[in-house]
Order: structure tokens, then sequence, then C-alpha cells
């Protein structure tokens, strides 16, 4: 049997990373088992849905590069389909009409409560043969009364649920729309899917779902269901934690590819390998490995991984993922065509930046020169610097080839001459001048990409900040 996984978000808020972890292991076990991954939208909650939370949905899954083969599927264009199995349920009296009113179960179960029994409906309208009048009822599955129900976890194993312990779950409200286990359960039989992986909040529902896919005669899918992520205080993952949109992540600078890297990690292990390529995600994640406890987010691991997979691309691909945020710095594509590769300046930020943005931040001074520097940087490396600005034109002026190696040799020649040999008391003035700041990529490169008259136009501007100090 081909294997078929779903991933299936209701879009009553942003695609998180906890969904997106779900997404990543149901899409990993279908491409590693040569299956389909189906994608559905859950949207049966009128009220809370939003087609903007959709299209959000849609968007990280595209950025994030997890491809569905079938899909998007919507509930709430199915529901001709719903009323029709439930129509043969009624018919075959795994189904019936409930006429008890909200007040009346909630009698019942404080009743119960008194005896110290669990709440749980009662089954009274089981054998009900004709309508109560003014009231509209809703429809309710006729669970077993006896035995067990279990579910062969691939992940926590065997567990058990004692159906006298399951009511009689309401399948249609009153006004005839479908519940949520019910639409999941025809929908999974619908598209075949044959491994439901999916948070480890919906094991309690998994007998009831069990219950009426046997009802209808269908097979049962495998189930495997994810551990929770935890904040690193070990509660629950909240916005103070991480748990926002992926696609803030995207607005962070992180790497796709990086971000399914952390991910997996979140439960599941390769023996001490840290850093996958999706292709070996692909190869090595089997789903009956996930641990089956809770995993804590970790921010500045997140950060190191990303920062691994940066290092990792060559500098035309991390030049394709960088060109987006030079907007926010006002580099535009004329600016570029002016300035220096754009890949030879990623292959100078390369080993330092750990994120898309941080890269653009430090990319952006070889496109745009500063008009001013920083204040606190010209007061510290700058002020009464003068004889050594005219001291570096001098020097740079006079080479004769213009590579990091030459202007390397240069600025030690001028350090024995003006700074006891001491390097740094050479190049920090030198940077601020031409890039407005004291921190920059190792100034011999710097110069070598910002090219001869660029940068002897900057440290001829930069004079004119000391007047300013």
């Amino acid at each position: 049997m081909s294997v078929r996984t779903r991933f299936a978000p209701s879009p009553t808020g942003y695609l998180h990373i906890g969904g997106v972890r779900t997404a990543l292991y149901s899409w990993l076990h279908a491409r590693r088992q040569g299956g389909r991954f189906v994608l559905r939208i859950e949207d049966t909650d009128l009220e809370r849905s939003t087609p903007e939370a959709t299209a959000a949905i849609l968007e990280g899954m595209a950025w994030l590069g997890l491809d569905w083969d079938e899909g998007p599927f919507y509930q709430t264009q199915r529901m001709d389909r719903y009323r029709e199995v439930l129509a043969q349920m009624l018919a075959a009296g795994t189904a019936y009409y409930c006429y008890c009113s909200r007040e009346e179960v909630d009698a019942m179960r404080e009743e119960q409560r008194t005896r110290g029994e669990k709440p749980r409906y009662d089954g009274r309208c089981r054998t009900r043969s004709t309508a109560r009048e003014g009231v509209t009822p809703v429809i309710r599955f006729r669970s077993p009364d006896t035995g067990e129900t279990v579910v062969e976890d691939l992940i926590h194993g065997r567990v058990s649920f004692q159906n006298s312990e399951l009511d009689d779950l309401i399948i249609a409200r009153s006004d005839g729309t479908p519940t949520y286990n019910f639409c999941v359960v025809v929908d999974d039989w619908d598209m075949g899917i044959t491994h439901v992986i999916r948070g480890d909040d919906h094991l309690n529902n998994t007998p009831r779902q069990m219950q009426i896919l046997q009802a209808l005669g269908a097979g049962l899918p495998i189930y495997a269901h994810v551990p929770m992520i935890l904040g690193p205080d070990k509660q629950k993952l909240s916005k103070r934690h991480g748990a926002v949109s992926v696609l803030e992540y995207r607005e962070q600078g992180f790497l796709p590819d990086a971000l399914l890297n952390f991910l997996i990690r979140l439960g599941w292990s390769h023996g001490d390998e840290e850093i996958f390529s999706r292709e070996q995600m692909i190869e090595f994640f089997q789903i009956d490995t996930v641990n089956k406890a809770a995993s804590a987010f970790n921010p500045e691991k997140l950060l190191w991984i990303n920062a691994q997979h940066m290092q990792r691309l060559s500098p035309e691909g991390l030049a394709r993922h960088l060109r987006p945020y030079l907007d926010a710095h006002g580099i535009t594509e004329a600016s570029l065509a002016q300035g220096p590769d754009l890949s030879a300046v990623v292959a100078l930020l390369q080993e330092r930046a750990k994120t898309l943005v941080e890269m653009a931040g430090a990319a952006s001074m070889f496109y745009l020169a500063p008009v001013t520097g920083e204040v606190k940087d010209v007061e510290k490396h700058l002020y009464g610097q003068s004889a050594l600005l005219e001291s570096l034109l001098q020097h740079l002026e006079t080479l004769p080839i213009w590579t990091a190696a030459a202007i390397h040799s240069a600025i030690q020649e001028l350090a024995v001459s003006h700074a006891e040999g001491k390097m740094g008391k050479i190049a920090q003035p030198l940077r601020v001048a031409v890039a407005g700041r004291a921190v920059s990529p190792p100034i011999d490169g710097t110069l070598a990409l910002l090219g001869k008259d660029e940068t002897l136009a900057r440290i001829r501007h930069a004079r004119s900040w000391l007047a300013a100090v």
C-alpha cells in the first residue's frame, strides 16, 4: 500500500513552529517512503477561520518548501459529503438523534459528579423513536459500551482506552454542521490516509475517531502522536518563547532549511549529528524513532544551526537568499550593479553572520557610502586622527595593485611607523572611515571589494566628520 500522510491545519491563527514540525514529520515520512503528502485546511470553525490565516499557512508552507502532492482541500467545500455519511450512519443505527437540551445534559453531568462518577452523556436518547417538539436535535455517535479501544501508536506505543469511559460523541450540531472529530474521520477515509501524524494533544480524540471508522467499515490508519514543544523554561510554548508565525522567522532572516533542521531535532536524532541537509533529513528520518518526551525550544541553538547552514551554502546560493533583505536598506538593483559582486560580498561575510538580516546590515556598506559616521565610533577612533587619515590616503593611493594582500601589507607598514606595530590602531580608524562604524568584515578584504576609487573617496569624506566632533 502506498503511504499517504496529511497535514491538516486550522486557519484560526498563524502557522506556528509546533504545526510546522508536525507538517515536516508528515512530509518527511511520505517523501522517505515514496508516498503522497496531502494538505487539508480544516476550516469548519466559521467564526474563527479567516482567509488571511489560510493565505499565511499556504505562504509559510511554500517558503519552507514543504510541497504537497494533493490539495489544498477545504472542509467547507465537503459539506455535502459529510451529510451523506451522516445519513448513512443514521440509517445503519450507528448514529442517532439526541433531543436533550444543553440544560438537561448539564444537570445530568452535575448529578454524576455528585455521585462521584465521571460526567458523561448517559445515552438516554439512544432508544428514542419520536421527535421532541420544539427541539432541534444534535446527532450523536453510538459508541461501544464495553471493551476497550487500543491505539497502537508509533511514538507512544500501546495506549488503551476503556469504552465505558467514552460517551456518545456529538458528530453534528443542532444547526446541522458536522463536528471536528467526524469531519476528520470522513476526510482521512476518503483521502486514503495511511499514516496520521499529529500532535499528542489529539491522542484522546483517537479512540473516538477509530470507533467511527470501524462503524463505517473503513480501515484504520497508523497513528503517530508527536510530543509537545516546550519553552526553554519547560512551560507551554508561548509567543515570548518563539511560538510566533513561521513567517516571522523568515522576517528575522532564518533560512527555511535551517528552521526545518532545528525542528526535526526537537524529538528526533540520528547519532550525534546536528546539521542535516533536506536530502539527509529525507534519507534518515523514521517516524517510529521520535522520542515521546516533550522537547524544549532553544533560540540560541536555532541561531547556531542557521549560521551553520549559511556557512555551508555556496556564496551564489546564499546571495539569492540575501537579496530580498537588502531592500530594507534601500539597496536597489542599480546599487548592486554599481557595487561589488554580491556573491563576493557574501563570501566575505559568510563566516560571521548568524542571520540574513544581520548579513544584509553588514553588506549594506558595500553599496551605500555612509553619509555620516556613528558619533561614538568617530569620537573614539577618528578624533585627533587627521594625520593618520592623510597617511592612509598617501599609502593607499600609491598601491600599484589593489588586492587584499597588498592592502594588508600597506596597513602593516603604517602600523609599524604610526602605531608601534599595532594593526588595530590603524584598522579601526580606517574601518570607521569607510564603513561609518567600528564593525565591518576584515578590513583588507573590505577595501579590496570596495575598490580603490571608492575607498579613497570615503576616506576623504570621513575627514569632514572630524569637524563635527
